[in-house]
């Protein structure tokens, strides 16, 4: 209740809660998500009392739900960072293939971490420039910087020599945190002497 008062009086200049729309208690409401169901049961009850008294004709919190709108709604970043962020993950030398990936996918085609993590070698398609990301009914066209990104992250891949199907194969760390060398084959960790002919 204090956080609504002090939003209308400070945001809104509102200093009647018969002046409260719904829009006031939803811009309350997405300050803090994680207690959004708490705080609309207490403006809820707040509002049925007022109405009651006939503090307020119309009760701004009846038509809300506790579940919060869906879609995304964090923050988002302005053009200047975007920019700043595109031309790290597509000219700079420095940004491991595995950031740059998820950083381009996501910025220009929308693509979830769960998306580019579950993306396979087999969903790519070289000759049309496309890829299958996630449960999307059609292939997503790639332009020329995210392909450029994506054939870079396959060629990390291939030096990795995996046999994971995943574009965004997992390096192996020791317990130490050091990377472990490739694994040999039976073959060639046989002494020379032993190794059949």
């Amino acid at each position: 209740m204090r956080d609504l008062a002090r939003f209308l009086a400070s945001g809104r200049g509102k200093r009647d809660w018969a002046l409260t729309d719904v829009y006031d208690v939803e811009a309350v409401l997405v300050g803090s998500p994680k207690a959004r169901k708490r705080r609309l049961v207490v403006l809820g009850q707040f509002f049925r009392f007022a109405r009651s008294r006939r503090i307020v004709l119309v009760d701004p919190s009846h038509a809300l739900t506790a579940r919060g709108p869906s879609g995304f709604t964090g923050a988002t970043l302005t053009l200047d960072q975007q920019r700043v962020l595109f031309r790290r993950w597509t000219t700079g030398p420095a940004v491991h293939p595995h950031e740059a990936l998820l950083g381009m996918l996501a910025l220009l085609h929308g693509a979830s971490s769960r998306e580019v993590k579950m993306l396979q070698a087999s969903d790519l398609d070289p000759h049309a420039r496309t890829t299958r990301l996630g449960d999307r009914p059609h292939p997503v066209a790639l332009d020329p910087a995210s392909w450029a990104v994506l054939e870079r992250c396959l060629a990390h891949r291939e030096a990795q020599r995996t046999e994971n199907p995943h574009v965004r194969s997992p390096v192996r760390r020791s317990p130490a945190g050091d990377r472990r060398p490739p694994p040999m084959s039976a073959t060639s960790s046989m002494p020379a002497a032993s190794r059949p002919a």
